[in-house]
């Protein structure tokens, strides 16, 4: 399914804005190209960087560059049918044809200038010894929760070349496909947050076991969040070198905790990350997101990270402020707003964008494009956000 948009959308003007695993057979066929080439039939390599990379690193552009958080492929009815064609979901993101099928879907349609890899923080998981599987109607389930010292033992650090050639594969041919038009996006689970998962044996409304350990068995949990450190720092100098431009962490449930125990089970580790990879890849762009990340704003730059991305309970200009002028921001429209009119939706661009100010922003969603959201309205979005002009 393909939406065609012209790219004349009237933008208000304001301020100074004007308008599995490795051995998983392979699918027969490669991904064909829009245009119908193939991607050994690329004509010239375009060496300009992507408009994503140049705003994160201040220099001057256009317009703030606009992707949407969190493979917002998955909501698209060509997602959906892929669905039914492979309803598991580790069969969907171990398998590279699919990973790149899935992952070309939004930039296919609506031409994004970040594309974001299809996969799942846990991915890493069975790699570290600790089986997991990610089930329809109830989300990730944790086979066997961490929740002792001799369980930490067992677990094993990642090594991805190992464990997930497809996610290395599917990058370079992300790269090759999309041909620095927009930038490629690789992405990691934060350690709390995956701690989390672990600990709680999936998804948590209270987080009462992981709480408990923090304060029962500290030295129990700072071991298991080392592990995770040493092995996502790995990670993401893995997906660099396989493709990644970008690469966005989320601490999705570091909010879970007070900023005291965010300063001790979070933040050290988040800035552990931080310094590994910089030591290899100084260049690379990292993205933090935590949700409901109001509360430890101030603390989020002191991990090291080039840009924090900011969900919707943040006033845009407050984030600003609290967070300074040496870090790039990223987002954050309600991803509610989808649902809205398209002068609506066209209203908060225009008013996320003019409290953002110009240059070192990253246009997004503040957390995931929500299920049910009518195509043509994100359609609508990138025209307008596209159609912006500093």
């Amino acid at each position: 399914m393909s939406i065609m948009y012209s790219g004349g959308c009237s933008v208000p003007s304001f301020s100074s804005i004007s308008v599995s695993n490795s051995s998983r057979q392979r699918l027969p066929n490669r991904i064909i190209c829009s245009a119908g080439a193939s991607v050994a039939e690329r004509k010239a390599v375009n060496t300009s960087e992507p408009l994503l990379l140049n705003a994160v690193r201040g220099k001057d552009v256009e317009r703030p560059p606009v992707w949407l958080m969190r493979q917002a492929g998955r909501y698209m009815k060509s997602y959906q049918t892929l669905c039914e064609k492979h309803p598991s979901f580790r069969e969907r993101s171990e398998n590279v044809d699919l990973v790149v099928e899935i992952s070309l879907q939004p930039w296919k349609v609506f031409k994004p200038d970040g594309v974001i890899l299809f996969s799942d923080i846990l991915t890493p998981l069975p790699g570290m010894n600790i089986p997991f599987d990610i089930v329809k109607g109830k989300g990730p389930i944790i086979f066997d929760p961490v929740s002792s010292a001799a369980d930490v033992d067992k677990v094993t650090e990642f090594t991805p070349e190992e464990w997930v050639p497809y996610v290395g594969e599917a990058l370079t041919i992300l790269r090759k496909e999309v041909n620095n038009e927009a930038a490629v996006l690789g992405f990691v689970g934060a350690p709390f947050t995956l701690a989390s998962y672990v600990v709680e044996g999936g998804s948590s409304k209270h987080f009462s076991k992981i709480k408990r350990l923090a304060f029962s068995q500290p030295k129990v949990l700072h071991a298991l969040l080392q592990k995770f450190t040493t092995s996502m720092a790995k990670y993401i100098q893995y997906q660099a070198d396989n493709g990644a431009q970008a690469v966005q962490i989320f601490d999705s449930w570091a909010t879970e905790l007070s900023p005291a125990d965010f300063e001790e089970f979070s933040l050290p580790y988040l800035k552990q990350i931080v310094d590994t990879v910089k030591q290899t890849h100084p260049n690379l762009p990292l993205i933090l997101y935590a949700s409901g990340s109001g509360g430890l704003l101030e603390r989020l730059p002191l991990t090291g990270v080039d840009v924090v991305s900011l969900d919707w309970t943040v006033d845009m200009a407050e984030g600003r402020k609290r967070l300074g002028t040496d870090i790039a921001v990223q987002g954050n429209v309600d991803p509610g707003v989808l649902f809205g009119s398209k002068d609506f939706i066209t209203n908060r661009i225009n008013d996320t964008v003019k409290k953002a100010g110009k240059g070192k922003h990253i246009l997004n969603l503040g957390h995931g494009i929500v299920v049910g959201t009518p195509e043509e309205n994100v359609a609508h979005f990138f025209e307008v956000a596209k159609g912006l002009r500093y």
